[in-house]
Parts: structure tokens; C-alpha cells; sequence
């Protein structure tokens, strides 16, 4: 009978708890259904689709981030634009239902308009601060019961967030790890005497034990001396390409290994989208206007070169500076010039000691040749003289002569650019957004590269893993169209590579 008693009780222990778990699984479903996603300004005007992205949630968005976004809504710029692209999807919104008590979407998720507590907004009327506002509405739903994630772009933000006790996170549709990123090459060492061989087995071998990408580098390097070394290309199925120092006219070639893979990609007229990463001093825009100038002026490939960079902020009016586009365009474009400048200074130095060479061998040969020699020939002739095809010229007779181009990013939605080679720079500073628009502009037979740093960033609103050029590499990979290269090694100076290495 005392058994008896004493399993009785173990059972009403065993429904207590089991009361207890179910009533915990009831709140923690409650809380679920009122997880509330607050979406900051700048999220919306880094990605106008965003709110698409949030599924089987809820999504609320402050009224005073829509009195923000009225503000930039008449800006002719990126921001203005992605402004009035969500403004758009909100007026079509607000059509379903009221954004007051929330519209559902078709991906399951509920849109809800928020209004700040009240005596907030007064409190800071004489001195706006919407950054505030954003967070004191935030929680406010969090007392009220929500389980609250504000996402932001701003990282001060994201501080204040979490000073208030708010949960606070980043809005990053893929995570790409900075450690592991595609760089476009591998580096095997193998035996020197396989590198005499027109097919090494190493090829075959690590592409049977490794998914090679199409276009990516395999840099077959001797085991005790790396400066000897070969280079190929992976073209698919079997088949791997050797690459080796492009021929040019004027004396310039790669320095390193990975300026080699870069020539290749950009001499290549197959390749019509080519991105080069890398930190400053590698040769970005060196080889890249190298490439482009050599395929206007000699193999006639393109039309001309069309050079873009964003600034920070991106797209803002450049109408303050004096003189025409171009005149207000040469401060941003100051680097181009000097890549340019250290361009012509190579092959003017390489036509004066040719003229050199051709002297001496005159003195040699003078049954041949008259004593007198051709003007035309000697280094230093007068400028208004017409170059022999592929002779470079000053900056500025190539933009009198219709070969190359400056534009601002600001103005080149809406064209269609075919027969050029477009060179977009710095492009870590632009979002997938603004790539995305630059790459569907380029027209038929026109091929675009670009460069770029990610790991320095001007943007406050991007980092490694959002900026448009890591996004755009990472997506592209695999494309037949399609090459990147990751530039490690410093070429500009002692110097310069120690202020990388050691700042």
C-alpha cells in the first residue's frame, strides 16, 4: 500500500513538470509569432527589396525613417534612386491594406508602419535626431512584449542599440568570410622537372581531387626555388591553358605572377567581366590601363576606354566645381592620370633608347642606309605630328582623339555602352545595388573590370562582406565570362609595401 502511495506521487511530479514544459513551449511559440524585425533608413536605402527578404515575420519600419527617406527622394544619385524605388513598393503596398495596422506579403511576412511613443518626437522636435526616435520606438515594443532585432547598417547605430538593451544586427543577405574568399588561383609546389613538361600530371591529379572554378590559375611552383615556376589557366572539362608574359609593343610587362594572371584575363577578349582585388601598390589600375590602352590603340578590340570612380558619398552633384565634366572630374580621377603618367614615361623611354639602338646599328650598316636621318624617327618630334598606329600620346590628345573617356558614376544609368573597355575603380565602395547597375550597362562587345580594396572600405555603411565588388566576384564565379584575381604582392615601393604591411 506504501508503494503504491509513493508512485502516485511520482506521477503528479511527472504531469507538473510536463504542464510546466507545455506551458513554456506556449510562451515560446506566443513570443515567436511577436519576433519583430526594425528595419533603420539606411538598410532600405542599401537594398530597396529588403523588407522582401525577411520571411514568415514581422517587419516594421519607424514613420520617421519614411520622413528621412522623403528627403533624399529628389537626390540624382544612387541613394535617391533606391529612395524612390522603395517609396514606390510601399505606395503599391499600401493598396493591399493599412500599413498603420500591417499588410501581409506574399512571402508570408507582415509589414507594419510604427509610430514613436508619445512625447517621444516632442521631446526631440527642436533638434531632430531620428537615429533616437528609431530606438526609443524600438523599445517601447520591447517592453510591450515584442522580441525585437533592429537592423542596421550604421555601426554607431547598432552601439546605441545595444546600449538600450536592444538587440542589434547588421543586414547581410550571404556571409562571405574574408579569410576564404575566391582569389581566383591556386599555388602547387611540385618537382622541377615537371614544370619541363608541356602537361604536368599535378594538373590532372589536383583537378581530380579539387573543384577547379573555370578561369581560375594554377601556378605550378618548384619545390626549392620559387621564382621557378608555371602558369595556367583552367578552361573547363580537360582542358588547361599555359599563360605566359603577353607580347606588348611598348616594353611593359607583369613584374609577378599575379600580374601575369591579370594580363591574361584582361587581354582576353572571350573575358567580357574581369575583377581585380587587391591592396594598393599591386597594380590594378596600372595593368588594367595598360590592357585597355594596348587593345584600343593596337589590336583595335575596342573603341575606346570609358574610366569610372564612385566617391564618398557616391553620386552627390558635381555641379560646384568650375569648368566642363571633365575639368570637374580630373581631382576624383587624379590616380588614373598618375597610372597614365608612369605609362607614357615607360614607352617614351622605350622609343628613345630604340632610337638609340637604330643609331648604332646605322653606324654599322651605312652602304645600307643614307647618313641622314628621318625626322620623323628621332625622340622628342614635334606633337602636332600624327603618331604611327599604337603610339601613345598625352592624356589629354587620347581624349581629343576620342580614345579614352571619363565619366562619373552619377550619370550612367539608363545607357547602353557597346565596342568600349570599361574601367570602374575603388568599387569597394559600392553596393551590390550600384555594381549590378554598372555591369547592365555594358553593351555588346564592351568588356568592364573592377578593381578594388575590401579590406579598406570609405563607406559607412559597407564592409568585406556587402560591398559590391566581393559580392559580384563571388556570384560570378564559375562564368565562363568571367575571371577575378587576387593581387597580394606591392609593386610600387619599398616603401609602400612596408606602410601595408606594418600600418
Amino acid at each position: 500500500m506504501k508503494t503504491i502511495e509513493v508512485n502516485r506521487w511520482q506521477a503528479i511530479g511527472y504531469i507538473v513538470e510536463l504542464y510546466k514544459f507545455l506551458i513554456l513551449l506556449v510562451r515560446r511559440a506566443v513570443m515567436a509569432q511577436k519576433k519583430i524585425y526594425i528595419l533603420d533608413t539606411n538598410v532600405l536605402i542599401y537594398d530597396p527589396n529588403s523588407i522582401f527578404e525577411f520571411k514568415n515575420t514581422h517587419i516594421g519600419i519607424v514613420i520617421t525613417v519614411l520622413e528621412e527617406l522623403d528627403i533624399y527622394k529628389d537626390e540624382q544619385s544612387e541613394r535617391g534612386y533606391n529612395t524612390r524605388v522603395f517609396i514606390r513598393k510601399l505606395d503599391v503596398l499600401r493598396h493591399r491594406g493599412s500599413l498603420k495596422d500591417g499588410v501581409l506579403l506574399d512571402n508570408g511576412s507582415t509589414l507594419q508602419i510604427f509610430f514613436p511613443p508619445e512625447g517621444t518626437y516632442e521631446k526631440v522636435v527642436n533638434k531632430p535626431d531620428i537615429d533616437h526616435i528609431i530606438l526609443e520606438t524600438a523599445r517601447a515594443l520591447q517592453e510591450s512584449g515584442y522580441e525585437l532585432f533592429f537592423v542596421s547598417k550604421d555601426i554607431s547605430a547598432r552601439v546605441k542599440a545595444d546600449l538600450l538593451g536592444i538587440n542589434a544586427v547588421d543586414y547581410i543577405k550571404e556571409k562571405l568570410d574574408e579569410r576564404h574568399f575566391y582569389k581566383g588561383w591556386v599555388t602547387l609546389d611540385v618537382p622541377a622537372i615537371q614544370l619541363k613538361k608541356d602537361h604536368p600530371e599535378e594538373l590532372a591529379e589536383y583537378k581530380n581531387q579539387e573543384k577547379l572554378i573555370i578561369n581560375e590559375f594554377v601556378c605550378l611552383r618548384s619545390q626549392h626555388n620559387p621564382v621557378n615556376y608555371r602558369l595556367f589557366r583552367y578552361l573547363g572539362g580537360e582542358t588547361f591553358k599555359s599563360v605566359y608574359n603577353p607580347n606588348l609593343q611598348w616594353g611593359l610587362e607583369a613584374r609577378n605572377v599575379q600580374q601575369l594572371m591579370a594580363l591574361d584575363l584582361l587581354l582576353d577578349p572571350s573575358i567580357h567581366f574581369v575583377s581585380l582585388i587587391g591592396p594598393a601598390g599591386t597594380g590594378k589600375t596600372f595593368l588594367t590601363l595598360l590592357a585597355g590602352l594596348h587593345q584600343v590603340l593596337v589590336t583595335n578590340c575596342y573603341q575606346k576606354i570609358l574610366i569610372s570612380r564612385p566617391v564618398i558619398p557616391l553620386g552627390p552633384d558635381i555641379g560646384y566645381l568650375p569648368g566642363d565634366i571633365q575639368e570637374k572630374l580630373l581631382s576624383w580621377m587624379q590616380p588614373v592620370y598618375d597610372n597614365m603618367e608612369l605609362i607614357l614615361h615607360a614607352t617614351s623611354t622605350k622609343r628613345h633608347l630604340d632610337f638609340l639602338a637604330e643609331q648604332d646599328q646605322n653606324r654599322w650598316d651605312k652602304h645600307e642606309r643614307s647618313h641622314k636621318y628621318d625626322k620623323k624617327r628621332k625622340f622628342g618630334r614635334d606633337k602636332k605630328e600624327r603618331k604611327a598606329p599604337g603610339q601613345l600620346g598625352t592624356i589629354e590628345q587620347l581624349a581629343d582623339m576620342g580614345k579614352i573617356s571619363l565619366e562619373a558614376i552619377t550619370y550612367m544609368r539608363g545607357r547602353s555602352i557597346p565596342y568600349q573597355f570599361i574601367f570602374i575603380d575603388e568599387v569597394q565602395n559600392l553596393t551590390p545595388h550600384e555594381v549590378k547597375t554598372l555591369i547592365t550597362r555594358v553593351g555588346v562587345d564592351s568588356k568592364i573590370v573592377l578593381s578594388g580594396d575590401p579590406f579598406q572600405i570609405d563607406s559607412p555603411t559597407l564592409n568585406f562582406s556587402s560591398n559590391g565588388l566581393i559580392i559580384a566576384t563571388d556570384r560570378f564565379k564559375g562564368q565562363s565570362i568571367f575571371g577575378s584575381v587576387y593581387l597580394e604582392q606591392s609593386e610600387r615601393s619599398e616603401l609602400s609595401r612596408l606602410a601595408g604591411s606594418l600600418l
